[in-house]
């Protein structure tokens, strides 16, 4: 059995376009196409949470640190063959003032983490594959929430590639296989989902060394 974590925000949890508040079946969203497609071999570990950050502790929705949470959260389920991480929205956030550069930074800091744990077979690191998410679009329900955090949403990709080269992770950009719904600009609908799922699993699928 390989067992694969996927930790990620509400679009790893499965929140619903426009309606954030509700989620998306396990067989409808990402996580759970994955483990359909890939099949009884493979365990695959839903880790989503609405406004998780990178590094970035959030005065307004606490305890959305993926930091805080991450090494906890690999020790509960090892031993991981993988991890896939997939955050940085939530850190676009005007509130934060964090550039695109410091976005990626904090996203390659996780990978760094997970890279030193022990939390892999025979206490050896999981793999990880880096995924930089989808930029936003239109931005209807959240307008002041994510305030010039479309610009900068075009850009994750470019920092986290460099850090997953730097690093020796797989990536992989989001944005170039789904994009957000133009009900709220920030979250996948069911159709984004199934996509996102099917391009993680030939990823996965071409890894020799798991």
């Amino acid at each position: 059995m390989i067992n694969i974590l996927c930790y990620g925000d509400s679009n790893t949890w499965g929140a619903v376009p426009a309606s954030p508040q509700n989620r998306f079946l396990r067989h409808v969203r990402w996580t759970g196409r994955l483990q359909q497609i890939l099949g009884d071999n493979y365990y695959i570990i839903e880790e989503g949470l609405n406004g998780r950050t990178t590094v970035i502790d959030d005065p307004i929705e606490p305890e959305r640190c993926g930091k805080t949470y991450l090494i906890p959260c690999l020790l509960s389920h090892k031993p991981l063959d993988a991890v896939v991480l997939m955050l940085g929205t939530n850190d676009l956030k005007p509130r934060f003032s964090h550039s695109s550069h410091d976005i990626g930074r904090g996203a390659a800091l996780l990978v760094e983490m997970i890279q030193k744990s022990e939390c892999g077979p025979n206490n050896k690191p999981p793999k990880v594959l880096l995924m930089a998410p989808a930029p936003l679009t239109r931005l209807s329900d959240y307008v002041d929430e994510f305030d010039g955090g479309q610009v900068k949403s075009q850009s994750l990709a470019h920092y986290y590639q460099l850090h997953a080269q730097e690093l020796g992770c797989d990536f992989l950009d989001a944005g170039k296989v789904v994009v957000c719904s133009d009900l709220d600009g920030v979250h996948l609908d069911a159709p984004q989902h199934d996509k996102l799922a099917r391009a993680v699993a030939d990823r996965i699928l071409s890894w020799e060394d798991i």
